[in-house]
């Protein structure tokens, strides 16, 4: 809508002592623009003018001792207080009050300032203009507060705290909320299905060999496990038996994968020296803009096997990758794995790749192919009444 705003003419009333030209439809535009931008920093700034105030409340409670001095209904005094002295205000709730002191402790400790701080970094190193425009405003007034919590709504705020167990979980979903433009609905669904414990937590050297964007994103779609409760195999399944069942089964699998997944092909042929080798999965990640070949291993992790996935990874990249690709990844998935194993295994090796595990495959016993005891019953009463008919 910004842009469409922006690209409109301006509307020419008749006026006397006027005449129109480029220069002055180019200096129209230029005012309007100035003008979204001035509105976008003036919301900034009041979200963070706001959340600059709740800070200094909940710095107050702790330092003031204020439960300590006033007693234990201080909070609730306070908030009838505040309440008659701007009736029209919200947010002056005992409870809201509450949660700025418990959000001062949260993210005050040398720990989460810490972590802020980095996060603060990288946001800054990867150019995210959110936290530049923060910078640019000057709205760290209160060196006490952490600038990079001025990006993300208070109520936001409000859920991490009250709903995640540790800092590091309550950092990725500020992290998750400024770059992803998270609304409250969609971080309140990712922390009830647990999306922090879910996601990146696969084995691998990213960090090494992609940048950071990249690395992050990379780490980010590759799980420690997978769940394939949507396959039925065989006992005693081979791996191309696995491979047929997850291709049957392509629409969950590529749920199970995460959001951005689109699926290339299985056995993927590549022609490498006048031999022909085969992929037993290849995929695209859209947001990733990269191949991601994957491996499937029926057995636990064995260090040969990062020799193979390095090579596909690589024939990948000269084969099919194209000049606007993002390097390949290569993920591995294996029945089981040692993390000692598999960082031994990738030491010299500079290709991007991930090892991950899978469980909860559904196995079809010989005996499910027999007659259950009432068809036996059945097919019983059926000869019995097959030999009286003879008598």
């Amino acid at each position: 809508m910004t842009e469409n705003l922006l690209q409109m003419e301006p509307h020419i009333v008749r006026v006397k002592d006027f005449k129109i030209d480029s220069d002055y439809t180019a200096w129209v535009s230029e005012i309007r623009r100035r003008y979204l931008s001035a509105q976008i920093k003036a919301a900034v700034k009041v979200n963070t003018e706001k959340l600059l105030f709740n800070w200094s409340i909940g710095r107050d409670l702790v330092f003031r001792k204020a439960e300590e001095k006033w007693g234990t209904g201080v909070v609730e005094q306070l908030s009838f207080d505040l309440q008659e002295a701007f009736p029209n205000d919200k947010g002056f709730g005992s409870r809201n009050l509450w949660n700025m002191k418990k959000w001062y402790l949260y993210f005050s400790n040398p720990e989460a300032r810490e972590k802020l701080h980095q996060l603060g970094a990288e946001l800054q190193n990867n150019n995210n203009q959110k936290i530049i425009k923060l910078h640019q405003l000057g709205t760290e007034i209160d060196s006490d507060f952490p600038s990079v919590l001025g990006l993300v709504p208070w109520r936001h705020q409000v859920n991490i705290i009250t709903k995640c167990e540790a800092i590091d979980e309550a950092i990725f979903y500020i992290r998750e909320c400024i770059i992803g433009g998270w609304s409250r609905q969609t971080l309140d669904n990712s922390i009830k299905s647990n999306f922090y414990k879910a996601q990146g937590k696969a084995i691998s050297n990213f960090l090494d060999y992609l940048p950071e964007s990249q690395c992050r994103m990379a780490q980010e779609i590759t799980k420690d496990n997978y769940d394939f409760s949507f396959i039925t195999v065989p006992a005693n399944y081979k791996e191309e038996q696995l491979e047929t069942a997850l291709e049957q089964n392509i629409t969950r699998f590529l749920l199970e994968l995460g959001t951005g997944f689109a699926f290339v092909g299985r056995q993927k042929e590549l022609i490498v020296g006048n031999r022909t080798r085969k992929i037993d999965m290849l995929f695209y990640h859209i947001r990733l803009k990269a191949y991601v070949v994957v491996e499937l291993k029926i057995r636990p992790f064995d260090p040969e096997y990062a020799g193979k996935l390095n090579y596909y990874v690589n024939a990948v990249d000269e084969l099919l990758k194209g000049p606007d690709d993002n390097p390949t990844i290569g993920l591995l998935i294996c029945s089981d794995k040692d993390e000692t194993e598999v960082r031994w295994a990738f030491k010299g090796v500079q290709t991007p790749m991930g090892v991950a595990s899978y469980d909860n495959v559904q196995i079809t016993h010989p005996s499910n192919f027999l007659p259950s005891a009432e068809e036996l019953q059945a097919r019983v009463r059926l000869v019995e009444e097959e030999l009286k008919q003879k008598e």
